[in-house]
């Protein structure tokens, strides 16, 4: 499935890249705090990543870059989450989900369910490689795949709606 849409890519010298950066930021600390309602809602629905797919895969890498690197920041030093042990690990996936859904996106030119999930595969994979060799424990690093398929559902299937709904602006 896939829809046509306008994409962009913003440069840093454009204020709309500061702008709509700031706009998925908070996104980013909003879906948080209401999947950290249900008991480990952070680690099964992933929702630090769901606005920075968005940002990077709508607006260029830029925005999504900014958006991968400040919302678990703010997160973080906002909330206490992610913990200080695993913001590196998000840190990195985050950055590679922003380049993977800017590269996905070019490639693609329209709102794909393939090119998301290529997205998501990407940062996932390359992830847990760098997660595990950082934290030379498997069993934490392959964690996203033994509870947070259902946030990579939602990244893919809410992505596309999202996407989908943005497609026209």
């Amino acid at each position: 499935m896939s829809t046509t849409a306008k994409l962009y890519s913003f440069n840093l010298a454009n204020t709309k890249t500061y702008l709509f950066a700031a706009i998925f930021i908070v996104g980013n600390l909003l879906l948080p705090q209401l999947a950290h309602l249900v008991p480990q809602g952070g680690l099964i629905f992933l929702p630090i990543y769901f606005f920075t797919l968005i940002a990077a895969y709508k607006y260029g890498i830029h925005v999504g870059l900014l958006t991968a690197v400040l919302s678990p920041l703010a997160n973080h030093l906002l909330f206490g989450m992610p913990p200080a042990a695993v913001l590196p690990a998000i840190l990195i996936k985050s950055v590679i989900l922003a380049i993977a859904a800017a590269i996905a996106a070019k490639h693609a030119g329209k709102v794909s369910l393939v090119a998301i999930l290529l997205a998501i595969l990407a940062y996932q994979l390359i992830g847990t490689g760098i997660e595990w060799a950082i934290t030379q424990n498997f069993a934490i690093a392959i964690q996203d795949f033994r509870l947070g398929v259902p946030g990579m559902l939602v990244q893919l299937f809410g992505g596309y709606l999202v996407l989908k709904a943005l497609s026209k602006i």
